[in-house]
């Protein structure tokens, strides 16, 4: 097998329908994005939202899976400690159950595989032969992005008054939680000699952050559509000027966006 798997050749079968970042962005569909952020029970389109949101948390939980069992093959043990390898291949059994627990959650919501695009936007995340910003692309910014999802529908599933939803989102925030802090102590471990290269490493974090705040879309306000879930990022090892960095990051481009879009 290969190391450094390039994101287009990541195996689907034909249920699966594909599309490149740039599509994903270039998508006239998105720029009523601003109107309609929040996940609002009571609305119209509340119930297709979530069944948009969801296939979109089952496609990138598979790519959550590909990203750490790279990382635990990726890597030489002259890079990586044997005992993070053990702590990647972990998250892959965690995330395979998270697979498994999404397809339920679809067939709960009444969607099917393959309903919805799939973009390799979380996966892209994965691509860098450094383990260090592996580490700060996929355990820090994409399982920081699924802590804030998880969130987001777990509390949906609450004012929904769907136990289902929001019992399987709980669940799973527990294991984001866990694979964020293993990302914050592995990094730290692993440049706790070179400042610099820790210092590279964060920049490229947030520089995955900026696109997985989806022009803005993230945010601490009850209406943003993605709800930065600052206790559990703290939990998981984020400290407070990173968070708000996040925060910042989403709020200059909600505007630039608000801005292009009118």
């Amino acid at each position: 097998m290969r190391t450094q798997l390039p994101p287009e050749q990541l195996a689907r079968d034909t249920r699966f329908n594909r599309i490149t970042t740039a599509d994903r962005f270039a998508d006239e569909r998105t720029k009523d994005v601003l109107e309609s952020r929040r996940f609002n029970p009571e609305s119209e389109e509340a119930s297709d939202r979530a069944r948009r949101q969801m296939h979109g948390i089952f496609v990138g939980e598979i790519q959550a899976l590909e990203g750490s069992g790279r990382t635990a093959f990726d890597y030489s043990t002259d890079e990586t400690p044997f005992a993070m390898k053990l702590d990647m291949a972990r998250q892959c059994w965690d995330e395979a159950r998270h697979v498994e627990i999404s397809i339920k959650l679809g067939d709960h919501m009444g969607i099917e595989v393959g309903e919805y695009s799939e973009a390799v936007t979380l996966f892209e995340a994965a691509c860098h032969p450094d383990p260090v910003f592996r580490l700060a692309g996929v355990n820090r910014a994409l399982e920081g992005l699924a802590i804030d999802v998880f969130t987001t529908m777990r509390d949906f599933g609450g004012e929904m008054a769907d136990p289902v939803l929001h019992f399987a989102e709980d669940w799973m925030l527990a294991d984001e939680v866990t694979h964020v802090k293993m990302g914050s102590n592995w990094l730290r471990e692993l440049t706790k000699d070179d400042k610099d290269r820790q210092t590279r490493a964060l920049e490229f974090q947030r520089t995955v952050d900026g696109l997985f705040n989806f022009r803005g879309l993230r945010g601490e306000t009850r209406e943003s559509g993605i709800q930065l879930a600052r206790k559990f990022r703290e939990m998981a090892g984020f400290d407070t000027s990173e968070i708000d960095e996040i925060v910042r990051m989403a709020e200059e481009q909600r505007a630039q966006y608000a801005q292009s879009a009118y």
